[in-house]
């Protein structure tokens, strides 16, 4: 094909010469003429219909092409004319005939482009290919394929086809039916798009998130959101059928159409909509269907509008779940609660169709009756048992066993299981019933004060250690307290595991039961009898013994006396010199000579000095004891200071009202022992001692007052 610009090359000057050359031979051929043409030989013409422009809608504009007028040969006349290869073709025309000959040429080269509809006439049909001829200088061939919706087309007939190329790389016409079929199919679906007409669409197959349908030809996608108001769950139902569509959206770069049946649906059931809620008034009855359901309730299609069932509202009963109660699709009865005209939302319910089951709570249900439930909930106060749909009580802990301290209810009972019980209590204003496990069996509590008397002494295991004490296990599921102040007569016991260990088998005394508060109060130290009544002998006033130092602290040192006996000796009746630090001088476990200058039974107080035993021994004693136990350099060079000063006008303690002599020797700057014996005040001097607050006894437990078990754990924390 030749193409004319308004400022041809040389290349398409040549090309338009050719033309023109084999134009004119044509013509002469055809007249049978064997000489050159001269000027007053008119070329053939080539006429054409003007090129149609595209609407400016984006439909496609047909152009008709007239195939040139072909002239037919002279009878008599050679068909065929010998050309000298020298004579040059195109000559002999004038400038006015050679711009008539390019402006018809140019015409008929220009006016056909790629990408449009074009008329056509069919010449022939072969086995698989027709050959159609759009007016150019070249036939194009289609395959037949592409005539499906035409099948009984024959030669002669006129057709519309699509131009995709004027020559393709091997020089030949390019056209397609089916791309024609297709342009004027979108062209209509376009149209159909903006003026909201209803089509025809067939479901052809299934893919993710829809269908595929075909619409006027075309595949379109229907997603499954819009098949129908309510969620599809089986699309191969809708396979082969064919629905009412509209179309919603069309993506022109991917040439792809999306319809939706759902719209349609929608503007039908408006009109049933705004009557439904127009009608609509709290207490009304209406049935519907259910629609979706979810975790928080179910939505129920009452025909055109859709309204929420909370779970909460579906039974009177406890509902995990709304698929307990109802299924998809299932038609239901229920009762308008609420309606939001601002918002649209309509609160609906089942349960309010029923009689409430607390209407008649005390015909069924009275107080000591045996009953049966399911446990459907635990806490940790207590497990919720369900006697009935929507009645259910309530068994605490502390209703769960009468002897063993029960923690969670799933120490006794099991989720789901079926257990009875017995009716304590009913509350009609606040709806609760107070359930006892317990009671099912007789009372152990009444037969306590025939099996463990008052006085009486048993032997139990210790079950758990807290920090005021220890609890006793008498038998099974009965257990008892010891109270870490009657664990031992002569130690101060700060936590019972210094002197129990868990599982250890002891024997204890009964020393109190209280049956309300179901609780046994025990005692360890009660077994054995209390030595203080005789300690006085070996522990009065001015008696010597030995101690070794169990503890350091602040006022003085603990020491545990002979018989296991706790005593202690202040701070100021360890040595003869000032102590800042006792652990700069004694140590645990290291062991004094002692002297009591204290003991009183009754408090269970014994109050010793190291220093007034010293006082009573030789110079020998008192070094071996300084070596032991020496003076801390900061304390050396304070007593060496206050010998510069001129010597302290008072005892170690202030309380003497002579000046003492220094106690360190000026020349040499050892200290004099004697002089620091003779300058230590006495005890009476320095008046009573009081028991710290590390050796007093806790006080025993307030009648009525609760002591709670506790978790090694919790007791290390």
């Amino acid at each position: 094909m030749v193409e004319i610009e308004e400022n041809p090359s040389m290349t398409d000057q040549i090309i338009l010469d050719h033309a023109i050359s084999s134009a004119v031979t044509d013509t002469a051929i055809m007249n049978g003429s064997h000489s050159e043409p001269t000027t007053s030989e008119a070329p053939v013409a080539v006429a054409e219909a003007s090129p149609i422009q595209p609407s400016p809608n984006g439909a496609q504009e047909v152009k008709e092409r007239k195939s040139p007028r072909r002239h037919t040969p002279v009878p008599g006349r050679s068909n065929f004319t010998i050309i000298d290869p020298k004579t040059k073709l195109g000559g002999g025309y004038s400038s006015a005939e050679r711009a008539e000959l390019e402006m018809l040429y140019g015409t008929a080269l220009s006016t056909l482009k790629d990408g449009e509809i074009i008329k056509g006439r069919v010449v022939s049909i072969a086995d698989g290919d027709i050959t159609v001829d759009i007016g150019f200088k070249s036939e194009g061939v289609i395959p037949k394929s592409e005539f499906a919706q035409t099948p009984d087309i024959k030669p002669g007939d006129e057709i519309e086809v699509f131009l995709e190329s004027i020559e393709d790389k091997d020089g030949r016409l390019v056209l397609s039916r089916k791309r024609a079929e297709f342009t004027r199919t979108w062209q209509r679906i376009v149209e159909v798009q903006k003026s909201g007409e209803i089509l025809a669409a067939k479901c052809l197959r299934r893919i993710k998130g829809g269908m595929v349908v075909d619409v006027l030809g075309v595949e379109a996608f229907l997603p499954g959101s819009q098949i129908d108001v309510k969620p599809v769950r089986d699309f191969d139902a809708f396979l082969g059928r064919t629905l009412d569509v509209r179309v919603v959206k069309i993506n022109f770069p991917n040439e792809n159409v999306v319809v939706s049946h759902k719209v349609l649906l929608e503007e039908h059931m408006l009109d049933q909509r705004k009557e439904i809620v127009e009608k609509l008034e709290r207490g009304q009855v209406l049935e519907g269907t259910v629609k979706a359901i979810a975790d928080f309730g179910a939505f129920v299609d009452l025909g055109g509008v859709d309204g929420l069932v909370h779970i909460t509202d579906l039974s009177w009963g406890r509902v995990t779940h709304p698929n307990e109660i109802i299924k998809l699709d299932q038609v239901v009865t229920v009762v308008v609660l609420d309606y939001d005209d601002n918002k649209k939302r309509i609160s609906l319910g089942m349960k309010q169709l029923t009689p409430h089951p607390w209407a008649d709570i005390e015909q069924r249900y009275q107080v000591g009756q045996r009953v049966k439930g399911k446990v459907v909930s635990m806490t940790d106060y207590g497990a919720f048992i369900e006697l009935e749909k929507g009645i259910e009580g309530l068994i605490h802990v502390s209703e769960m066993a009468w002897t063993q301290h029960v923690k969670h209810p799933s120490h006794i009972l099991t989720m789901g299981a079926e257990t009875e019980a017995i009716i304590l209590n009913i509350d009609q204003d606040s709806k609760k019933i107070s359930l006892g496990l317990k009671q099912l069996e007789p009372d152990p509590w009444t037969l306590f004060l025939e099996k463990y008397p008052m006085g009486s002494k048993h032997r139990g295991i210790v079950r758990n250690l807290t920090n005021f004490g220890a609890f006793i296990e008498l038998e099974p599921g009965v257990d008892g307290l010891v109270h870490i102040s009657d664990l031992s007569w002569t130690k101060k016991v700060r936590h019972p595991g210094e002197v129990l260990k868990k599982g250890e088998e002891i024997d204890v005394m009964i020393l109190g039961i209280d049956l309300d508060g179901r609780r046994i109060s025990l005692g360890h130290k009660q077994v054995l009898e209390n030595p203080w009544d005789n300690l006085e002998t070996l522990y009065g006033e001015g008696k010597d013994t030995e101690g070794k130092i169990v503890r350091i602290i602040e006022k003085g040192v603990i020491v545990e006396l002979p018989m296991g006996v706790d005593g202690f000796v202040p701070i100021s009746q360890l040595a003869f010199f000032p102590i800042k630090n006792i652990q700069e001088s004694f140590h645990i476990d290291d062991m004094l000579n002692l002297r009591v200058i204290e003991f009183d039974s009754e408090n269970k107080k014994v109050v010793l000095s190291a220093t007034e035993w010293l006082k009573s021994q030789d110079r020998q004693v008192l070094e071996e004891f300084n070596a032991k136990h020496p003076i801390p350099k900061e304390t050396l060079e304070e007593m060496q200071k206050r010998r510069d000063d001129g010597g302290d006008k008072r005892g170690p303690r202030g309380r003497g009202k002579k000046k003492a002599a220094p106690a360190v020797d000026a020349t040499t700057g050892e200290v004099d022992l004697a002089k620091l014996v003779e300058q230590a005040p006495s005890p009476k001097e320095l008046g009573h001692f009081d028991l710290p607050e590390e050796m007093q006894e806790p006080a025993p437990p307030a009648p009525g007052e609760v002591l709670m078990e506790t978790s090694e754990e919790e007791t290390a924390s």
